[in-house]
């Protein structure tokens, strides 16, 4: 049982109900990174187990989930090591759709009103496509705190808990990477 105290809930909870409370937000944060869909469900699974592991040794510092993004993070930085040591080249398939757009994948795309009309629906997949692309082009240092604050809506001083870097340069990276964004979607949002 997890004490409650270092979880911010009143009663202890089960290490596999904060799997279940978590899992589906430390894959996120793991797919946008390494952009692998493979790839996050293993280092899914690599972050409970040695959040598993790790457990007794959890202090109460942080949060129970910075500390769980922590540990996601710090193997997505080994993997993505491992990449550039390897120099490999991830290359799609022209014939498979991204393992992201995969009904049978589990993964549900975010376009769910149906009454717009099919050329607004194309516009905003490819917008969205566009959109990831240019954050996992991104260098690593600055994709991560894009992920962490943009799409899993973490705080500044949560960004800076998990990845270890002080307040002042969570802000400095983010907007960093968010002038490098700009700049990379400029031609999709320009109006002539």
């Amino acid at each position: 049982m997890i004490d409650p105290s270092a979880g911010g809930s009143e009663q202890p909870i089960a290490f596999d109900e904060l799997v279940v409370m978590y899992e589906k937000k430390i894959f996120n944060v793991i797919y946008r990174i390494l952009g692998d869909y493979e790839e996050a469900a293993d280092l899914t699974q690599e972050t409970f187990i040695s959040a598993f592991k790790g457990f007794s040794r959890f202090r109460g510092d942080s949060q129970i989930y910075t500390w769980i993004y922590q540990i996601a993070i710090n193997h997505c930085r080994n993997r993505l090591r491992q990449r550039s040591r390897a120099r490999r080249i991830p290359v799609d398939s022209l014939d498979q759709p991204k393992a992201w757009e995969n009904e049978e994948s589990g993964q549900q795309r975010e376009i769910a009103d149906l009454s717009y009309a099919p050329h607004v629906l194309l516009e905003e997949k490819e917008l969205h496509e566009r959109i990831m692309d240019a954050v996992q082009s991104l260098a690593p240092d600055y994709r991560t705190v894009v992920v962490l604050r943009e799409l899993q809506g973490l705080s500044y001083n949560e960004i800076a808990d998990v990845t270890g870097l002080s307040l002042d340069n969570v802000k400095t990276r983010l907007s960093r990477a968010r002038g490098m964004l700009r700049r990379k979607l400029e031609p999709y949002y320009r109006q002539d």
